[in-house]
């Protein structure tokens, strides 16, 4: 995976009556950390709006792993799994110190043309860029968690 510049320590006010991260939380933590993927990817607020464009979250998929303590630092990844001209699948994988798996999310962006508020394909720079990444991603392992469908496995 591509590493984020992204790092982030759990804070006291994160923490629940189980001593470690509350499960919303991670998705807090998830959603800064795709923007700053968007970052990486050449993809800012400024072009955003020089292209009145913007990109919205249709659907997420977290899976929790092991306990987020208080005072933790966490570091994420990210892998872009497939896209479209206005769909990219994300993989985001938290980490703590030791790299060890905490967390994982799965996402579809879609691209929005800010004006309607309606999907719109990517402008032809964002393409460029998310094309530039997928050159490096398409031959990546697709983590365990992708396409992972909740629900109880039973014995027969």
């Amino acid at each position: 995976m591509i590493p984020l510049d992204f790092s982030i320590q759990v804070k006291e006010e994160w923490v629940d009556y189980n001593q470690h991260m509350n499960d919303a939380v991670y998705a807090k933590v998830f959603s800064q950390a795709g923007y700053e993927m968007m970052l990486g990817l050449g993809i800012s607020r400024e072009k955003l709006e020089q292209h009145e464009y913007t990109y919205f979250t249709l659907e997420t998929h977290l899976c929790y792993l092991k306990e987020a303590l208080l005072g933790e630092v966490l570091h994420l990844e990210w892998q872009l799994i497939d896209y479209d001209s206005k769909r990219l699948h994300v993989f985001l994988k938290m980490m703590n110190a030791n790299g060890e798996p905490i967390a994982t999310s799965e996402q579809m962006i879609i691209g929005v043309d800010s004006r309607t508020r309606k999907s719109a394909p990517f402008p032809e720079e964002f393409l460029s860029l998310i094309e530039q990444a997928w050159s490096e991603h398409q031959h990546m392992i697709k983590p365990e968690q992708v396409g992972k469908v909740i629900g109880i496995k039973r014995q027969k």
